[in-house]
């Protein structure tokens, strides 16, 4: 005998909705009260906000339902004054079920890194933060530093191609002192030297969690890449990408 097994029309829905992309699965939202309440969380769960994409009054309607967002700088549109950027990176680490953002390529600088450092101080949610080539230097590492050596939940930070040198690299070592659940920082890219490279090296004799480590395309020299060396003789842990041992 063949067990069956019945399925209500929310449940139906929800199959459906599964194997949609995202043109379809917005036309069916809009079909019914019911159909929306069936196809609007998957339309939110993974969003990109880009200039011809979501608006950022839907995004926030449904903020509940991210999990994953990446905003383009077209997204902006009008609203590119730093301020307005400013407010909107603030107002997505407050999503209570955001657990990815992806900001490469957003010119946020120095004054954009402070205003996720705060926001990542208090945030319980996130754990992947794309900050590549996003015009961060020094003064933004710094900033991060701070808010990395009390939020609990970031394993994933990358920040590549930005101009944080040795004294963003010390910063941040700093912070990997004291901090237990980053697992890969990336550093490629990010014109730092062997001054950096040294303050990584003696965060590592004493980080116990990051597993993975990038720093390729930096100007790292020989007393750089032995301090590095001899760390990994003490912690068994972590792989350096793209430093010449």
């Amino acid at each position: 005998m063949f067990q069956t097994h019945s399925l209500d029309l929310h449940e139906i829905r929800s199959r459906i909705a599964s194997s949609l992309d995202l043109k379809d699965l917005a036309t069916c939202a809009r079909l019914s009260q019911d159909w929306n309440d069936s196809f609007t969380p998957p339309l939110y769960r993974s969003v990109v906000l880009s200039k011809h994409g979501l608006s950022m009054e839907s995004v926030e309607r449904n903020k509940h339902l991210i999990q994953s967002l990446r905003i383009k700088s077209s997204a902006y549109g009008k609203r590119s004054l730093t301020s307005t950027r400013d407010k909107v990176i603030f107002s997505v680490l407050t999503y209570s079920t955001l657990t990815t953002l992806d900001l490469r390529d957003n010119s946020i600088g120095d004054n954009g890194a402070q205003v996720l450092s705060e926001a990542l101080k208090t945030n319980l949610t996130l754990a992947t933060l794309d900050l590549e080539e996003t015009s961060i230097e020094s003064n933004g590492a710094q900033a991060l530093s701070e808010a990395l050596k009390v939020n609990s939940t970031l394993t994933t930070l990358d920040l590549r191609r930005n101009s944080i040198r040795d004294t963003g690299a010390q910063a941040l070592s700093e912070a990997l002192k004291v901090n237990s659940t980053l697992t890969t920082l990336d550093l490629g890219r990010t014109m730092i030297g062997s001054a950096g490279a040294k303050a990584l090296a003696d965060a590592l004799m004493m980080n116990s969690t990051l597993t993975t480590l990038s720093l390729g395309g930096n100007s790292i020299r020989s007393s750089g890449t032995q301090a590095l060396s001899e760390a990994l003789r003490t912690n068994s842990t972590v792989t350096i990408i793209g430093a010449m041992f």
